[in-house]
């Protein structure tokens, strides 16, 4: 059987940088995983895919989040802030994912990144622009 699946390599995060998150995506996906009130609603194979599913579009928007933070000084409010609730998103998503209320929390934690990075996304200059602001 031959494999349709390639990992890819990214070390410097490029790609990234030029396929932003598909925020779309990823609220339809949190609306429908909050939806379920009942364990019974999802199939428990399904619960790890799932809760896969979440954890990936999490690390999207976690890695923009530290993107857009790290552009910000490093004693700013909203950088703290930020570097807060990335730790959090980091504890939450080393917990395998096997109940409702794990994907509960993992859509949750979309929620959040997703508020944190549109408050730091007006507050951080692109990398570009701050070199371009310097120099006279």
């Amino acid at each position: 059987m031959t494999s349709t699946h390639h990992v890819l390599y990214d070390p410097e995060g490029r790609l990234l940088a030029e396929l932003p998150p598909d925020r779309a995506v990823h609220e339809q996906v949190v609306r429908t995983a909050l939806a379920w009130s009942s364990p019974l609603d999802v199939p428990a194979g399904d619960v790890a895919a799932i809760g896969g599913l979440l954890a990936g579009a999490a690390r999207v928007v976690a890695d923009e989040v530290r993107a857009c933070a790290t552009r910000l000084p490093e004693d700013d409010g909203r950088r703290l802030f930020a570097e807060l609730i990335l730790q959090e998103a980091d504890g939450r998503l080393s917990q395998p994912c096997t109940s409702l209320n794990r994907v509960h929390n993992r859509a949750r934690l979309i929620r959040a990144l997703y508020e944190r990075l549109d408050r730091l996304q007006g507050a951080a200059a692109p990398v570009g622009e701050e070199a371009a602001a310097a120099s006279p």
